[in-house]
């Protein structure tokens, strides 16, 4: 019996397997039938792949704008936006300058040479203050205008119609935290000045690049509160730019968990951070230097989110260029995956460029033996 017929078939098994090489790919029956079993809230009874269309697109911008909104109950220290009902009250440790009017003798008591805040009263940490004849009162809780009305009282056993104005020559007492990603962390005071979160970044110099302000948090009380600053910025919405108070920490987060992976059949696979927390589909595919014109299959471009056990997976059709008007649209979230299919004449050109070392390999040997063994002077 010849051998060449043996070689041949021998051949033609490497070939015959080419269309099972190992590659990533999204099978969607796989998907659905792994999701296949007794539902529950955390595994539904069917993982769907959803065709992107109008509906859907409609759907996720609502969402989008539901997420959007400040996380936790509103603050009850906070007042209306517009609202009046700020007033600062003296708090320990802050310097008070205390004019008494046609009576220089109370009113600079240690010389015109010296800074307000150095020939100021200084509250004590009980909230006292001392002042001539009428000795140790208390200031501390009070407003300012309270303040004044209590010393002139005081003073006016001694003092005949007494005219007398406090002002804090310099704020100790109360004090916010800012820090994350500002361009200047630090301690800062409360003012007579109402200040607001958006305040508090200001004093910090602004935010850096890589600052999240869709999750700005706030801590206050034990409690930690979420606001929306680029709302506050974008939108004018005062409900996000809460009133400071405090003790306050204003903490403005990275956008490192803001990213997308891009993999399948772009030029360049890659993460891809969110800018101010936006991303559409278009946007990612474009940073990627858009599908490989080789290897891609426009039909099959999907977005994979959420967890293993119960993923949302959306799929675009792409292979008609209206259909970007879709991804255009269509806004991605954090830690989403888009993947793009691969072509089945790619595959198959891959298999094939795959295989061929294997076949040129024995091929050669075929033709080595039959030459030595067969026909050994042909």
């Amino acid at each position: 019996m010849s051998t060449r017929p043996l070689l041949l078939a021998a051949l033609a098994l490497p070939l015959a397997g080419c269309i099972l090489l190992p590659a990533m790919q999204m099978e969607p029956d796989r998907l659905e039938k792994r999701g296949e079993g007794k539902p529950s809230p955390e595994k539904p009874a069917a993982f769907k792949v959803q065709d992107i269309d109008a509906k859907i697109v409609a759907q996720e911008i609502r969402e989008e704008r539901d997420e959007e909104r400040p996380h936790g109950p509103a603050d009850p220290l906070q007042p209306p936006p517009g609202a009046p009902g700020y007033d600062y009250r003296i708090a320990p440790y802050d310097v008070l300058n205390v004019i008494v009017y046609e009576h220089p003798e109370l009113t600079i008591p240690a010389g015109e040479v010296r800074a307000a805040d150095q020939t100021g009263y200084t509250v004590s940490p009980d909230g006292y203050v001392f002042f001539p004849h009428v000795g140790r009162f208390l200031v501390g809780g009070l407003t300012l205008e309270e303040a004044r009305r209590s010393l002139a009282e005081k003073l006016a056993v001694y003092v005949r119609d007494p005219q007398v104005q406090i002002l804090i020559a310099a704020y100790r007492g109360k004090r916010f935290q800012v820090s994350g990603e500002v361009l200047q962390v630090g301690t800062y005071s409360l003012t007579e000045v109402p200040l607001h979160v958006s305040d508090a970044l200001s004093l910090a110099k602004g935010v850096t690049p890589e600052a999240d302000l869709r999750e700005v948090t706030l801590s206050r009380g034990g409690k930690t509160y979420i606001l929306d600053i680029q709302r506050f910025y974008e939108e004018g919405d005062q409900s996000q730019d809460w009133l400071l108070a405090e003790d306050d920490l204003v903490y403005v987060p990275d956008r490192s968990s803001k990213r997308v992976f891009v993999l399948g059949e772009v030029k360049l696979p890659q993460t891809r951070q969110m800018i101010r927390s936006r991303m559409s589909l278009a946007d990612a595919l474009s940073e990627t230097n858009w599908l490989d014109p080789l290897a891609a299959d426009p039909a099959q471009i999907f977005v994979i989110r959420g967890k293993y056990d119960a993923p949302q997976i959306y799929r675009l059709d792409a292979s008609q260029a209206d259909a970007m008007l879709l991804a255009v649209n269509f806004p991605l979230k954090p830690r989403d995956v888009v993947f793009v299919q691969t072509s089945g004449i790619a595959r198959w050109n891959r298999s094939l460029a795959g295989i061929m070392p294997t076949v040129t390999m024995l091929w050669q040997a075929y033709d080595i033996g039959y030459r030595t063994f067969v026909h050994p002077y042909y």
